[in-house]
């Protein structure tokens, strides 16, 4: 079983988060999304203090499928340099986790 990961981004509104979210599965780069809304943020972005309302995305994949997943976020991702951040799953329901590895390799070996 290929070490399970969460990965996070935000986008723009409800409608991108869709759109990347439908992708990343239907390309089985992720086996679930959760699209989380109004979230708001506080950041520096080229010298200025902004405050956003963002959507964030949790997404859940594998470590074998992360380049490929990272690449195709960023291909489609509205920002300029979008958050990716991998976070490795170090323990969880086994068969949720089976889950996920069935769903993106599912998609490997199609």
């Amino acid at each position: 079983m290929s070490q399970a990961i969460l990965v996070m981004t935000n986008v723009a509104n409800v409608e991108q988060a869709k759109t990347l979210a439908t992708q990343l599965v239907e390309q089985g780069l992720a086996a679930c999304v959760n699209i989380l809304p109004a979230v708001q943020s506080v950041y520096r972005w080229q010298g200025v203090l902004e405050h956003a309302a963002e959507v964030s995305l949790m997404i859940k994949s594998t470590a074998l499928r992360y380049a490929e997943l990272e690449a195709t976020i960023s291909r489609l991702h509205p920002y300029e340099v979008p958050e990716i951040i991998a976070i490795a799953v170090t323990a969880g329901l086994p068969a949720y986790l089976n889950w996920i590895d069935a769903e993106t390799l599912k998609a490997m070996n199609a």
